[in-house]
């Protein structure tokens, strides 16, 4: 006699779909949409939030929400975050521009925010068949960027500016999926959606992204080989570079002038740097406001020459204490990403590798779409880490069968 099948539950049913539909979101619809619209990640990234947190609402297999956000924001890195959103609040009060600095703040809480839900939202066990959706996600993008990139898709419609930022995305989010698949034992099938990303940031010929990938591959080559050895380096690299950044620009001048010459774009922003360091050391302490980079930089109380990067903005916008605060926040963020399960982690060390490089280089710094994609890249690993479970099924032995029978 057939055993009863167990009561439908149209309201499980629903999660399941809204939360695969919105995971599809993240991680497939954006880095798709980011090659050709320059919104993309801004506009379609709360969609996919919400559908993940109405998922979460609907079927509680997050452990409940409100205890997963407060676990989320009571953690060491979660923590660091809250102090450095409150110190850029509050150098407001001493911002030249308050208006605008409410605005970058803004921007800031929002993506913050999304990020923190999504998160949250994610249920203690993620399907495998949710996962697999980032290596469609990043395999799409890359031939769809490699099609532009190749003119099959007519480049010259599309704005350049919004090909590097997919590019960038693109950089970012194949790293998750590659560690997804490396984790799954599809080695093979990583090395081919890496190869294709890197065919995709070669044809689309800018330097950012090929430069971030080429350090992100070169660090997940390193923490695969010795992984203790991968996590350090980076975190050396990135205290190094965010706290001794107003010391860097006397260090680095003389070597600069001599391989590239005085007249050179970055000697003179390496000079304009020294200068505003010397001028003004005090202001070192606590900056001049957040926001007060970007705006001096457009109304001549800036140079132009000054650096556009992270490191640069966190000591002139905020000072010491946003400088040390922000590398506390990634200490502890890399050191969770090397706590994680083993077959994920020179993927996480990959993923810091090129977001550090994008935000060095200034491409984005703390622009809406760049904050948005770094929270996706988090919840895609924070997904991933909670895929990691093994059902033992029986094996079905045919010709053992045949043979009783």
């Amino acid at each position: 006699m057939r055993s009863p099948s167990p009561a439908l539950d149209p309201a499980l049913d629903a999660a399941i779909l809204l939360r695969r539909i919105g995971f599809a979101t993240l991680l497939v619809a954006v880095p798709v949409a980011a090659l050709v619209a320059r919104r993309a990640a801004v506009v379609l990234v709360p969609i996919g939030i919400v559908l993940m947190v109405l998922a979460a609402l609907m079927d509680g297999a997050n452990g409940g929400f409100n205890r997963s956000l407060r676990r989320t924001f009571l953690s060491p890195a979660g923590l660091a975050a809250l102090v450095l959103l409150g110190w850029a609040t509050l150098s407001i009060a001493w911002a030249p521009q308050a208006d605008t600095a409410f605005e970058k703040l803004f921007n800031a809480l929002g993506a913050a925010a999304m990020a923190f839900a999504g998160i949250a939202a994610l249920p203690e066990r993620m399907r495998a068949s949710n996962l697999y959706l980032t290596g469609i996600g990043a395999a799409a993008a890359a031939i769809f960027a490699l099609l532009v990139a190749l003119g099959f898709l007519g480049r010259d419609a599309v704005d350049l500016a919004s090909l590097e930022r997919g590019l960038i995305t693109l950089s970012v989010l194949v790293w998750p999926a590659i560690g997804w698949l490396v984790s799954r034992g599809h080695g093979l099938v990583a090395l081919a959606l890496a190869a294709a990303a890197a065919l995709a940031v070669i044809a689309g010929g800018s330097l950012v992204p090929l430069l971030a990938l080429a350090i992100g591959a070169a660090m997940f080559a390193l923490t695969s080989w010795r992984p203790l050895v991968g996590r350090d380096v980076l975190r050396a690299a990135v205290t190094a570079v965010i706290l001794a950044a107003p010391v860097l620009p006397f260090l680095l001048r003389p070597l600069a002038k001599a391989l590239a010459g005085t007249s050179s774009p970055a000697v003179q922003s390496i000079r304009t740097w020294a200068e505003i360091v010397r001028n003004d050391p005090l202001r070192l302490i606590t900056g001049h406001g957040l926001d007060a980079g970007l705006r001096g930089r457009l109304v001549g109380v800036v140079p132009r020459e000054a650096p556009l990067s992270l490191p640069f903005e966190i000591w002139y916008d905020l000072g010491i204490v946003g400088a040390t605060t922000l590398t506390v926040l990634l200490y502890f963020a890399i050191r969770a990403a090397g706590g994680m399960t083993a077959s994920l982690v020179p993927a996480a060390i990959a993923t810091f590798a090129v977001a550090f490089v994008v935000a060095v280089s200034g491409v984005a710094t703390s622009q809406a779409w760049w904050l948005t994609l770094l929270g996706i890249a988090v919840i895609a690993f924070l997904a991933i880490e909670r895929g990691q479970f093994r059902t033992t099924r029986p094996k079905v032995r045919l010709f053992g069968r045949l043979g009783a029978s």
